[in-house]
């Protein structure tokens, strides 16, 4: 199946690929930062296992808007230092993300890092389907995203 793809998120960090390749791979790392800079990871959601067939899931805490949005999928290509590619189901509801399964439908997430001057060049593009005007929406939460990654990766790098 090809998804049509919806946006694009890329970025310099000035830190090696290794260090990055943690940073998305890492469920310790994922817990830590993979939310929007207003909210927080759900305490002990982050899974990873970046293996062809591995899981990974992160719910973001964002009760204070009445809702608990949870992603969750399973890694589709697994290319250390270069490349993630997985699968990417969402909702809005516990139970639905706890009985999520391949049948669910869902996104694709492509994420590459590549050495740039000055750092590692990191591209997160997401492919699939939404109603009009939410692509813009979740590349804006991405863009959050990344800089919750950012400053991350100043408090383990120092």
């Amino acid at each position: 199946m090809t998804l049509p793809e919806l946006y694009f998120v890329e970025r310099v960090f000035p830190y090696t690929p290794p260090t990055l390749w943690d940073a998305w791979t890492s469920s310790a790392a994922i817990q830590e930062w993979y939310h929007p800079q207003d909210l927080a990871a759900v305490a002990g959601s982050a899974v990873s296992e970046p293996h062809v067939g591995g899981k990974w899931s992160i719910g973001i805490d964002a009760s204070k808007y009445g809702v608990v949005p949870s992603f969750s999928g399973r890694y589709v290509e697994v290319k250390p230092f270069e490349l993630l590619r997985h699968t990417m189901q969402y909702t809005e509801s516990a139970e639905a993300f706890l009985t999520a399964d391949a049948s669910t439908e869902f996104h694709e997430v492509t994420i590459t890092f590549r050495e740039s001057f000055g750092g590692t060049e990191v591209c997160f593009t997401q492919f699939g389907t939404m109603p009009d005007g939410e692509a813009e929406q979740a590349k804006a939460g991405m863009e959050s995203y990344f800089d919750s990654l950012g400053a991350y990766l100043t408090t383990v790098s120092n």
